[in-house]
């Protein structure tokens, strides 16, 4: 994820490490040289509830650090938050018939069953399911030939309360749309 956040800012980091002497590692980031406009924060705080919605979002994160913060991030939103900590218990609450508008899934998960194939038997299931995944990852390390598949959503980590806010409604916006043309016909 450090590395991520360096080449994502237009740093490099550096790693030396000698035995005996331990490990050091040095990020270096570009200066920001612009004056600095701050919003007052109840601005921020109303621009990112503008985002949230009621829809039910699972939250499938094995780091229960970062499941912890995204579940109160989007609880604090207004969706109703479900969690899993496996790929395995995400699929049980996707069959046990719980309704589901979007599944948020790190790409790498532990255990026998990989998110993909959560994915895949979760939108047999749900076929409006909407899916985005998070990683550490780059977006080049876990496309397929440098790209994602087609419909693949990508929020890389780490993410903002407000990158993830955004991306959530924007693709349960799109969902809006798909429903209403469905019905308009």
């Amino acid at each position: 994820m450090a590395y991520v956040f360096v080449k994502q800012s237009g740093g490099h980091i550096r790693v030396s490490s000698e035995p005996g002497d331990g490990t050091t590692v040095r990020i270096y980031l570009p200066r920001f040289t612009e004056p600095v406009v701050a919003m007052p924060p109840d601005a921020v705080e109303a621009s990112v509830r503008s985002l949230g919605g009621m829809e039910t979002v699972l939250v499938v994160e094995d780091d229960l650090k970062v499941q912890s913060t995204v579940v109160d991030t989007l609880s604090s939103l207004g969706y109703k938050v479900l969690k899993a900590d496996s790929a395995a218990q995400a699929l049980e609450l996707v069959r046990s018939g719980i309704h589901v508008d979007l599944l948020l899934t790190d790409v790498v998960m532990p255990g026998p069953l990989r998110s993909p194939d959560t994915v895949a038997q979760s939108v047999t299931i749900l076929p409006r399911l909407k899916v985005l995944f998070t990683s550490g990852y780059t977006r080049d390390v876990i496309a397929h030939g440098g790209r994602l598949d087609p419909g693949v959503e990508l929020l890389s980590k780490p993410y903002s309360r407000e990158q993830l806010a955004d991306k959530i409604r924007q693709m349960l916006r799109s969902a809006d749309a798909e429903n209403v043309n469905r019905v308009l016909g």
